[in-house]
């Protein structure tokens, strides 16, 4: 997609998706795009992880015909940052990927979760509100993240964007739900265009350690029992990052028309639209790291029940994404894990593997 002649700004920009979007941004436009970046950096997960990113976007943007990609460090719940990005870059488009990740974290910090999610996402709905004062262009499109966990324990498969979603089992979930319905009510007031993304159980290289796929690694190549909760018996969207950046891209590129009650705004599900089983996800797991020689034999597992926050299924209806941008997710789980079965061995070197299996 082009985006020549435009600054979008990427929060979460050192994350997990916030990382491959710019990327993927940088290499496929020229140098009139321009890429502000804001992450907060904090220590959820190993901080290296992130400044790795950060520093693979420099060395990107660093090539003359690439865009330019500009780094702010600091928090979306700090107003005076995020007025200050705005009044500086006036960015035109705005992901607004950073936010407090995680289903069971939040049971036990939740202020980090209202801090971040709530508060920093009501920073910066009134950015983009105040975007367009004095004659101001303004924002053309602000896409946000949202979360297939919205669904809660949906019974319906597979999941829509029409159904109702008032239940959630998680405070993580209900902090989403909440910037589904905040946005809609800007666009509503104040004609901020605006698409929330409801991403389903996202994996790949340089993801985020505390997903489970990256712990059940760690832990087989320590030679560690690796924990499986509801006996194995759940199934998950799981959706590779690149058919998530593409989803996003593609978003990005289109605001929202106005619909029937005259607002521009919008929902997507970005999913593999396959449900895979969580005891043959971790098999084709054991079986990429073993092609790669990171393991040698699968682990021993112990089976748990189902966890608080934990829901048996998800499963993505994209029919929309189909209609509207000709694209659904398509990589195998088998192609996926592979990717990030070489990426983690590399990352990784075997020093580490050395010192881990001792």
């Amino acid at each position: 997609m082009n985006f020549s002649n435009k600054t979008i700004l990427i929060t979460g920009a050192a994350g997990f998706i916030g990382y491959y979007l710019a990327k993927q941004i940088l290499e496929t436009n020229n140098n009139t795009v321009s890429i502000v970046g804001l992450d907060n950096m904090n220590d959820y997960y190993d901080v290296s992880l992130k400044e790795t990113r950060l520093l693979k976007l420099n060395e990107l943007a660093s090539n003359e015909e690439k865009g330019s990609f500009t780094f702010v460090k600091g928090s979306i719940s700090d107003k005076e940052i995020i007025n200050s990005v705005f009044e500086q870059y006036k960015p035109e488009i705005v992901v607004n990927l950073a936010a407090q990740a995680g289903v069971r974290y939040s049971i036990t910090n939740p202020e980090a979760y209202v801090e971040s999610n709530l508060i920093g996402f009501f920073n910066i709905l009134e950015a983009c509100r105040h975007s367009y004062a004095d004659g101001g262009t303004g924002v053309e499109h602000l896409v946000y993240a949202s979360s297939s966990s919205v669904y809660g324990s949906n019974k319906k498969v597979p999941y829509s964007t029409e159904d109702k979603v008032d239940n959630p089992v998680s405070l993580y979930a209900a902090t989403k739900k909440s910037n589904e319905l905040l946005a809609h009510s800007y666009s509503e007031l104040y004609g901020i265009p605006s698409t929330g993304l409801r991403f389903f159980t996202v994996y790949g290289p340089m993801g985020r350690p505390d997903m489970a796929y990256f712990g059940f690694t760690n832990k087989l190549v320590k030679g560690e029992k690796i924990q499986i909760f509801n006996h194995g018996d759940m199934r998950r969207d799981f959706t590779y990052v690149d058919d998530i950046v593409t989803g996003v891209i593609n978003v990005m590129s289109k605001a929202p028309q106005a619909n029937e009650d005259g607002v521009k705004y919008k929902i997507y599900n970005i999913g593999n639209n396959k449900p895979e089983s969580l005891m043959y996800f971790v098999e084709t797991l054991e079986k990429c790291l073993m092609e790669e020689n990171i393991i040698s034999e699968p682990a021993e597992k112990e089976l748990l029940p189902m966890q608080p926050g934990d829901v048996y299924q998800t499963y993505a209806d994209v029919d929309d994404l189909v209609k509207d941008f000709d694209f659904k997710p398509s990589t195998s789980l088998e192609e996926g894990l592979s990717q990030f079965a070489k990426w983690y061995k590399e990352y990784y070197t075997e020093s580490i593997f050395a010192k881990t299996r001792s």
